[in-house]
């Protein structure tokens, strides 16, 4: 650790720079812990450029907490569709609902208060408190870790077991206590823009001569690389039934426990939302998705299905590595299936869907016009 007068450099230094150089970030503008919970919530495993359309949506449509906690979870979850790991937005949700009941709809005013809400971890905790609140509390992420893991020249994985609590001691050792919150993001910034993972900016870094790692040539190869998780093969078939006028079918978010989901890809990586007819592929896609549809009670009737494949769709969900292959099945009438939505095939984000079902419906359609203009030809 730093003697006292190297650290108040350090902080000087790095706080200058934030002054200087951070980016301009909507939740940056604004001390509301409303805001600033939302943003951290969104930010949690995606960048940045993504999040800013969806958070700037999200508070147009729901500019408070009261909004929040009274809007139906299907709009909140439409509000987040395309962003990705929605059990943030239904914790964000369920939070909200707590927080009108047990606070009367005022933000808590504390770190450990904040800790009692649903979804939300130390790392949240600390950055609503010091953000919002001015609250003493050093924050712990994968970038700050990055950070703190070089300027110690920390060796081995940051999240073996007593490791992680480690850092999370050296970050609030190193915290500026009269800014915590422009310190916080100041810390999240370097990792983020300056000490990246791969290739850091050191000669632009303002806490360099500080930096154990640079010192020892070792920077760029810290923090050390953790064993990823064997990837795993998914194959599923998916039926895009299009009338018509365009409409199509989709199927409400599955029930059930997460162990009784475990037995099937399918809820899984659609992610608990709105969804194609999908089944995991064991041979021949199309003679199972054929034997799902009729699981599900459907049978052509006097119609005689047409299933027209359309191009595979690739997609990742953590350590799965997903291959969907999408069947457009047009059909003069709708089949009905108890609990199926209709949507317009081109929009199918009038529900609360996945990227993954979002990249079906455009196979689908491509699949569909193509086969039309073959018709004509």
């Amino acid at each position: 650790m730093l003697k006292k007068r190297e650290l108040a450099s350090l902080q000087k230094r790095l706080l200058e720079w934030f002054r200087q150089f951070q980016r301009d970030l909507p939740w940056r503008r604004t001390k509301d812990p409303y805001r600033i919970w939302l943003s951290e919530i969104m930010l949690q495993q995606t960048r940045v450029a993504a999040v800013i359309p969806y958070y700037e949506r999200f508070l147009q449509r729901l500019p408070d907490i009261r909004s929040l906690a009274a809007a139906s979870e299907q709009e909140v979850l439409r509000l987040w569709s395309g962003l990705g790991y929605y059990s943030r937005a239904r914790n964000l949700h369920k939070a909200a609902q707590q927080i009108v009941a047990q606070h009367g709809g005022k933000f808590p005013e504390s770190f450990v208060e904040i800790l009692q809400l649903s979804g939300i971890g130390n790392y949240t905790a600390a950055a609503i408190s010091s953000i919002a609140l001015g609250e003493k509390q050093a924050v712990l992420d994968g970038n700050v870790a990055r950070v703190l893991a070089r300027l110690g020249a920390i060796r081995g994985d940051l999240r073996a077991s007593g490791r992680w609590q480690e850092l999370q001691k050296m970050a609030s050792k190193y915290l500026e206590e009269k800014s915590p919150g422009e310190w916080n993001q100041a810390m999240m910034e370097l990792g983020a823009t300056l000490c990246t993972p791969k290739s850091p900016q050191c000669l632009l870094c303002p806490i360099t001569e500080f930096c154990e790692g640079r010192k020892l040539g070792i920077a760029e190869t810290l923090p050390e690389n953790r064993r990823k998780r064997a990837t795993v093969e998914v194959t599923l078939a998916a039926a895009v039934f299009a009338d018509k006028n365009g409409w199509t079918l989709l199927l409400p978010p599955p029930k059930g426990t997460n162990e009784e989901r475990l037995a099937d890809y399918v809820p899984v990586l659609v992610s608990n939302l709105w969804h194609f007819p999908t089944v995991s592929v064991n041979g021949n896609p199309a003679t199972n998705l054929h034997a799902h549809l009729r699981a599900l009670n459907l049978r052509p009737g006097n119609q005689k299905w047409r299933l027209i494949r359309a191009e595979a769709v690739r997609h990742a969900v953590t350590y799965r590595s997903i291959t969907v292959k999408p069947f457009h099945i047009p059909v003069k009438n709708l089949p009905h299936i108890l609990g199926a939505e209709r949507v317009p095939l081109h929009d199918v984000s009038a529900l609360p869907v996945s990227n993954l079902t979002r990249k079906v419906a455009r196979s689908a359609l491509a699949a569909a016009t193509h086969s039309g203009q073959k018709r004509k030809e």
